[in-house]
């Protein structure tokens, strides 16, 4: 996979910046040139997700399509701000990736994936300083809640608050599933379903799951099924919403067995 863009540089990416200062010029576009850090953050994230997306269908066509369009945010958030130019961002995390790897650019060993991830979290705490520093910094609160559950988790860890095994939070689950089957109110209830969503990613950090990529893969299958219904249903000329409970089991039936 490598050789087929050995002989890229790279140095294409300059075009890109090129046309973003284009675009933010005071001729340039009005809609670009409204813009703010905070109006984009919801595209980073939109194409942060269709990368994702693109990633979990195996496709490298799509992938490609999105990574320009993640890489476009990017850009445009580099030439708004005022502090700092492109240059600056690629040296930070160039100087960063050579710091982090000195068993590649240096006279250190690390010769498994493990303890590679831990010399880099040793640089790391030295670098941010442990002052003022708490056990589960670091983790993005905008990250979505499983996969935020699933990094606190492995923070949490590092200082023993965590089970041994999968077996503690495969327990937890039931303890927490009880609890929340006796919750007096919705507040309760909602709290319990927390703590039971955080123990199920915890499960799932000890078994080696993603549960994030977990639930992404049943919604998928939701979806493609649902359509298999729905596709069906217009066949016949009937409408799902019109069918009996009976009749839509024996249809979520088949198209399972489909998909």
């Amino acid at each position: 996979m490598r050789g087929m863009h050995e002989a890229q540089s790279g140095a294409s990416v300059a075009e890109l910046f090129s046309i973003m200062r284009r675009l933010l010029a005071p001729d340039g576009c009005p809609w670009d040139r409204a813009q703010s850090p905070e109006t984009l953050r919801p595209f980073v994230i939109e194409e942060a997700f269709e990368v994702v997306e693109a990633i979990d269908a195996g496709s490298e066509p799509q992938l490609r399509e999105e990574l320009g369009d993640l890489l476009l945010q990017i850009v445009f958030l580099t030439e708004m701000a005022e502090s700092f130019g492109p240059d600056d961002v690629v040296r930070g995390i160039c100087d960063k990736m050579v710091r982090r790897h000195p068993h590649v650019f240096a006279d250190a060993e690390a010769d498994t994936p493990e303890q590679v991830l831990e010399s880099w979290d040793a640089i790391k705490a030295r670098e941010k300083g442990k002052r003022d520093r708490g056990a589960l910094d670091g983790v993005p609160v905008a990250l979505p809640a499983l996969a935020r559950a699933v990094a606190v988790g492995k923070k949490a860890r590092k200082i023993n608050l965590d089970w041994p095994d999968a077996a503690g939070p495969r327990a937890k689950i039931d303890e927490e599933l009880a609890e929340l089957d006796a919750a007096p109110d919705h507040e309760a209830e909602e709290a319990e379903l927390g703590d039971l969503l955080f123990a199920i990613a915890s499960w799932a950090r000890h078994r080696g799951h993603d549960p994030e990529a977990a639930l992404r893969g049943t919604l998928r299958r939701f979806g493609e099924r649902v359509r298999v219904m729905e596709t069906k249903a217009g066949e016949e000329g009937v409408e799902l919403g019109a069918l009996s409970p009976e009749d839509i089991d024996a249809r979520w039936n088949a198209a399972k067995a489909q998909r």
